[in-house]
């Protein structure tokens, strides 16, 4: 996924659920199903992000520049296709899963960036104000990848569940 992405793994898991996954795998041929269910969670809540216009810690993303929100036809931040929100997918392995989206602009708004013509003097866009020549603008970050706590508490639940349903009951 060129545009930006995330990892999620055992590594990443609080220890009891890491021990779980890691009996899981042990009684489990093929744990790709498990890895769908957690890319298929946190695939959810990253579209919830779009909706809410926060980052996975909870804090709301920075403002649109009101110049740009008056000729803005979405009031949603990052939201004015959709096309990123709608790119965002994921991608199982045996041992991991992948969230993240193709979209190239993607890294450009979850890290943040500065954007500088690349062979003109000046960029040009047109704002509420009219056109504008700039040197540079400065995106700031929107972080819409990562997990939370919710996520993590889905995950280990997810976890915790194909756990309950792989291993055999004792009597």
């Amino acid at each position: 996924m060129a545009g930006a992405s995330i990892s999620i793994t055992a590594e990443v898991l609080d220890a009891g659920v890491q021990r779980a996954f890691t009996r899981l795998v042990g009684v489990m041929d093929n744990t790709m199903p498990l890895m769908a269910a957690i890319g298929t969670g946190v695939v959810g809540s990253t579209h919830r992000r779009f909706v809410t216009q926060t980052a996975p810690g909870g804090e709301k993303w920075a403002p649109l520049n009101p110049d740009y929100r008056a000729i803005k036809k979405n009031r949603r931040i990052l939201t004015e296709s959709g096309r990123l929100r709608d790119s965002i997918n994921s991608r199982p392995g045996r041992d991991e899963v992948r969230v993240g989206t193709n979209v190239v602009y993607a890294g450009v708004h979850q890290e943040g960036a500065t954007i500088k013509p690349k062979t003109a003097s000046h960029l040009v866009f047109r704002l509420a104000s009219g056109v504008v020549l700039a040197k540079s603008v400065t995106i700031p970050a929107r972080p819409f990848l990562g997990i939370d706590d919710e996520d993590e508490a889905m995950i280990a639940e997810t976890v915790y569940g194909f756990l309950e349903r792989h291993l055999p009951r004792s009597r």
